[in-house]
């Protein structure tokens, strides 16, 4: 009987220590030395093309290098990038779906418009990855060279002026300029930064706000023309073009940034574990390289300086709408 109770005593050992094994091995565990083991999916909501998909790009590719898995961008653009949020907030808490949001999705469209998903609740924010300003620019054959030029146009032709929006990004600052200035424009809806891009090189529209990473380019090689900066500084990118606060409307201020985030309920083990691996990425030269050439400053910073930042541009941002009285529900 003595033996048969050693025998059981280590059998018992042998099993629990195989089931821990295999626990931790299992596919839907999180081993933070073996994360990732299969392909990581990363959501642009928006088209190829744009601000945001350009981060995504990089991002996937040098962090693919950096852990030698594969980093997959999914782009699920449409209902101005909150279908690819919804997506990310709904995928499971594994690490192997995360989402590239940006002010847009998560702290002005909540606040336009009833949205599938709670922008506090159904994300663990990871880390902030750049922060940019939208530019003022307009089509050369608009004959206006500063901002002051473009309001007395507006307000000569009234109504006659379009201007393009992908999302309420991009829309909201031009609104905010609207009402402090006392102008009417022409608001004409594009499906994602890129057509909207396309639409403005071609003349489609006039005007537009459009993120640094996508114009600084098209300004450089003169098809488009940089009028001012939304932001609260100007861009590293184009230092001799004034915000619109400097312009004349103080106040005035539209700062923009993306960041990575996962479904809600993500382990913190494994939240701390991308946060490390996209700094290193967000900190190396290459990739500060590939945001400079776009107009975009790359930034990191904890869960809990992410989370704080989504917070306050929410208030922010539901404070402006509020004013400008363009909640639709």
């Amino acid at each position: 009987m003595g033996y048969r109770h050693r025998f059981s005593r280590t059998s018992v050992v042998l099993l629990l220590t195989a089931s821990m094994m295999a626990f931790a091995q299992a596919p839907g565990s999180f081993s933070r030395e073996r994360y990732p083991v299969k392909p990581v999916r990363l959501i642009s909501p928006f088209s190829a093309g744009g601000g945001t998909d350009t981060v995504a790009r990089a991002l996937s590719q040098l962090l693919g290098e950096s852990l030698g898995r594969t980093f997959v961008v999914d782009n699920r653009a449409g209902a101005e990038g909150t279908i690819g949020t919804e997506i990310g907030a709904r995928a499971p808490a594994d690490g192997y779906t995360l989402l590239l949001a940006n002010l847009g999705t998560l702290t002005i469209a909540p606040n336009l418009r009833k949205v599938p998903y709670d922008s506090i609740r159904d994300f663990a924010p990871i880390t902030l990855t750049t922060e940019s300003s939208a530019i003022l620019v307009v089509h050369p054959s608009l004959p206006v060279k500063t901002l002051q030029d473009f309001i007395a146009l507006a307000r000569a032709r009234s109504g006659q002026i379009n201007y393009g929006a992908s999302s309420a990004a991009t829309m909201l600052p031009m609104e905010m300029l609207k009402q402090m200035a006392g102008i009417d424009l022409t608001h004409i809806p594009y499906k994602g930064t890129g057509p909207a891009l396309v639409a403005m090189l071609g003349g489609e529209v006039q005007a537009m706000f459009g993120g640094a990473i996508n114009t600084i380019l098209h300004v450089r090689s003169g098809r488009l023309r940089a009028l001012a900066v939304a932001g609260s500084r100007r861009a590293s990118g184009l230092p001799d073009v004034p915000t619109v606060a400097e312009s004349g409307y103080p106040g005035y201020a539209a700062d923009s940034w993306n960041g990575v985030l996962a479904p809600a309920g993500t382990p913190r083990a494994l939240v701390m574990r991308l946060n490390e691996d996209i700094h290193k990425v967000v900190q190396s030269p290459r990739f500060r390289e590939i945001m400079a050439g776009d107009g975009a400053d790359p930034v990191v910073s904890t869960p809990e300086a992410f989370a704080e930042r989504i917070r306050i541009d929410y208030a922010k941002w539901r404070q402006v709408i509020e004013k400008v009285g363009l909640r639709k529900d």
